[in-house]
């Protein structure tokens, strides 16, 4: 016999082996990537650019790979948001809810500038976000561009850039189809943006995390991709430094 338990207990429970069921079901899934590189290379972001030809999802894309912006923020940069006499972008946050400045680089904001006084009534009419949507480009009848319209979009690009790579396909439930899990996505462009920030302050995991806007630096550190040659290259250095400091320490004993 059950015991009486209040509607909030009950819940609780079934919260509790939801849970349980989750980790089990984690800690038995095979590892889909492991240390596969999610993110662009140099070489790839500039085959992935040079494919498109639209102004509009070029700088979408430019403020992910430059910024590190999330697909949801991006698609939401409006005029208001951009300080223009300093060349600052406010960012709402998605995962912290919180709002942060960045700066927007010189190329990027020229851009950004050219492209506003393009389409400035679209803009406008679109209440001033900069990625306005046209017509049957937001389900939902947002002003501004459908993240998976966007993401739709993206695939079109890597594939005419031929760079799409299929690694695994998801483990589904309830009877779904499972789907081709693609290595390069929207926020493979955060993933490169990220690295490349870490890259040109010398590593350092602090600044990469205020960058990020991550909360935890360990988070950043998921983030920050490094090549198999740099990998290799760093083994192989600090290999030859222990056996030549080893080679040093018993020529110099008695």
């Amino acid at each position: 016999m059950l015991p009486n338990l209040t509607f909030h207990e009950i819940k609780g429970v079934l919260s509790l082996i939801y849970q349980i069921k989750k980790r089990r079901y984690r800690s038995n899934a095979p590892p889909k990537y492991g240390s596969l590189n999610k993110g662009f290379s140099e070489q790839e972001v500039q085959a992935f650019f040079k494919v498109i030809e639209n102004d509009k999802f070029r700088l979408l894309f430019g403020y992910q790979a430059q910024l590190g912006l999330r697909i949801g923020e991006a698609v939401k940069v409006n005029v208001k948001d951009i300080k223009f006499e300093t060349r600052e972008l406010i960012v709402k946050t998605e995962k912290a809810h919180v709002i942060d400045t960045m700066l927007i680089p010189v190329p990027l904001f020229r851009q950004t500038l050219e492209f506003i006084n393009r389409n400035e009534k679209a803009i406008m009419q679109a209440g001033g976000f900069v990625f306005f949507a046209e017509k049957g480009h937001s389900l939902r009848g947002e002003p501004y561009l459908e993240k998976n319209y966007v993401r739709k979009v993206f695939r079109e690009y890597v594939q005419a850039a031929k760079l799409d790579e299929v690694y695994d396909q998801s483990d589904e439930t309830y009877g779904r189809t499972p789907r081709r899990l693609h290595r390069l996505t929207t926020h493979s462009l955060r993933h490169y943006a990220i690295t490349s920030f870490a890259r040109q302050s010398n590593g350092n995991v602090v600044l990469a995390s205020r960058f990020a806007r991550h909360s935890d630096p360990s988070t950043t550190m998921t983030y920050i991709n490094t090549r198999k040659d740099e990998l290799y290259k760093a083994v192989d250095e600090a290999f030859s430094l222990e056996r030549a400091s080893s080679l040093k320490a018993k020529l110099s004993m008695p």
